[in-house]
């Protein structure tokens, strides 16, 4: 039996919102649009990146939430190219519960609506990439709460939805995992409410990342 666990990257394994909110600020001024606020920018953390503009600025054609996408990446990468980015630091405990997993025999893996190269960075910048059997990201999957990249994860990790958990910080994640038959696991450190993850069919919201091992291995 493969038991594998799923995570969300931006809110459940790093605190990423410092630079997100920098690039999309940066894109709305470059297209002339006043920045939505972090507390707007927060919320959408998690979406692909044209789904989440298109939230933040309803009002914009289509070809402008597009056109909007690409400044916002041009402006990350120009903040990694002049190393101006904000540490994007693990949650507390996150690195030893990831250890703690891998060493209990779990397969894990990342379902996120970064980039492939976003994500790339932040696993080997924190020394976790060799953990990760299965990595699945927004570059080849519809945005959450489709559950495409979750279920190419289950399947390219060779699980099934019953023996998989999905562990993530939005309600996007949560309805996600729901979708794909998956264990819903919600963290409480991350962009959206505790309220809001059960809302949405989270099983558990932890408080902590060092309480994902015990609750894993019980379910």
């Amino acid at each position: 039996m493969t038991r594998l666990a799923v995570f969300d990257c931006d809110g459940t394994l790093v605190d990423s919102q410092a630079n997100i909110c920098r690039a999309m600020e940066a894109c709305f001024v470059e297209h002339r649009l006043d920045p939505p606020g972090r507390d707007a920018i927060r919320r959408i953390v998690g979406l692909s990146l044209i789904p989440a503009i298109a939230l933040l600025a309803p009002a914009a054609e289509a070809r402008q939430h597009a056109d909007m996408a690409d400044a916002y990446k041009r402006a990350f990468w120009a903040m990694r190219s002049d190393r101006s980015l904000d540490p994007e630091p693990l949650f507390d405990g996150v690195a030893e519960a990831i250890e703690a997993l891998y060493d209990a025999g779990w397969k894990l893996g990342v379902a996120t609506g970064k980039s492939d190269r976003g994500l790339g960075h932040i696993l080997d910048h924190h020394g976790l990439t060799s953990r990760f059997v299965t990595l699945h990201t927004a570059d080849r999957h519809p945005s959450k709460p489709h559950p495409a990249m979750l279920e190419a994860c289950i399947a390219e990790a060779g699980a099934v939805p019953e023996t998989t958990a999905m562990i993530g910080d939005t309600s996007f994640d949560i309805e996600m995992a729901v979708a794909a038959g998956t264990h819903p696991i919600g963290v409480a450190w991350g962009y959206h409410d505790a309220h809001e993850l059960h809302a949405a069919g989270a099983r558990d919201v932890v408080t902590h990342a060092r309480d994902l091992p015990a609750l894993l291995e019980a379910l």
